[in-house]
């Protein structure tokens, strides 16, 4: 008898089916969806090119904010296309390798930026503890190295979950209940035990996570104790504002990643449908709302923003 071959139950393709119980809407629920991508896009690109060329903002604040929209970007972009091909043109279809493409990219982007956001809380840490010191310990090859860690341990976390789905055998459906391929929704369709990629899944990522916030909070620990130290009610509040972007940005990216990693695995009682809306959502708003928030509430990004897109409409009056 030849021997059970694997491989032979590898699926050339999978189908994406889009919102479990909302097809109807699928037409309906794009617009919203188009209007924020494309805003996501704008946002960002913008907060780039602001970055790029403005020279006194070649500071590591602003070079951490500038990884943090390219990783938004990233996020963004690797769901919301197919996305909308799926609600537009019915285009649910995707190869096996394209699902485990996207899969990769998704997950490894939102692990890339929660090492940016301990970066940016390192950042404000001393700033405000240690100013005189700043420049000699947030060095350009610093700013660098950091960018190389939140690639490097990201891939090293994720990759596994490549090799993981890749020997599994699946040999029944090939609907994915979901707008784009995660690790637990491919894991599923497999007719073989997925308690490795459950594990995996679960506890790997949580444990990077749950470090970051560690991190994140030993480091607005000690900021908070150097505020209440500061003899000046002034200078305090505008430490306290240098540090409000980046908290708005800690809650929405850590606040709905937690909500919709916990519904995935544990909310029985939260319907599909519900789910799969806030896990889009998730791959929308903080792209969406992070250059918002740091163009909104950073002076130098507001005041270049002006000069960019005032200064050529003032020479045009003088002509």
């Amino acid at each position: 008898m030849p021997p059970f071959n694997l491989t032979s139950l590898t699926p050339a393709t999978f189908i994406l089916t889009g919102i479990p119980g909302m097809e109807q809407l699928h037409v309906w629920i794009s617009i919203p969806f188009c209007c924020v991508y494309v805003a996501a896009l704008l946002g960002n690109g913008v907060l780039l090119f602001v970055i790029r060329s403005e020279r006194s903002l070649h500071q590591p604040m602003f070079l951490f904010l500038a990884m943090l929209a390219v990783a938004d970007l990233s996020l963004s972009t690797t769901a919301v296309p197919k996305m909308l091909a799926l609600f537009w043109f019915h285009a649910g279809e995707i190869s096996f390798g394209g699902c485990l493409t996207q899969m990769f990219f998704l997950h490894f982007t939102c692990l890339a930026e929660s090492v940016i956001l301990v970066a940016m809380a390192f950042d404000r840490f001393v700033a405000i503890c240690f100013p005189l010191r700043y420049g000699a310990v947030l060095t350009p090859a610093a700013v660098a190295k950091t960018g190389l860690v939140a690639l490097l341990r990201s891939f090293c976390l994720i990759f596994p979950c490549v090799f993981l789905l890749r020997r599994l055998p699946f040999c029944g459906p090939r609907a994915i209940a979901h707008t784009y391929c995660e690790h637990m929704g491919v894991a599923r369709l497999a007719c073989a035990d997925t308690a490795a990629n459950l594990w995996y899944g679960l506890l790997v990522p949580f444990a990077a996570v749950l470090l970051d916030l560690i991190l994140i909070a030993v480091s607005y620990g000690f900021i908070l104790l150097a505020l209440l130290r500061l003899p000046s009610g002034a200078a305090r509040h505008k430490a306290f504002h240098t540090c409000g972007s980046h908290v708005c940005v800690l809650l929405l990216f850590y606040v709905p990643a937690a909500f919709t990693a916990l519904t995935h695995r544990f909310g029985r009682s939260v319907p599909h449908h519900v789910h799969i809306l806030l896990a889009n959502l998730y791959v929308l708003l903080p792209p969406l709302l992070n250059p918002v928030v740091y163009g909104v509430r950073t002076q130098q990004i507001r005041d270049r923003l002006l000069k960019v897109f005032l200064c050529p409409k003032s020479r045009l009056l003088r002509q």
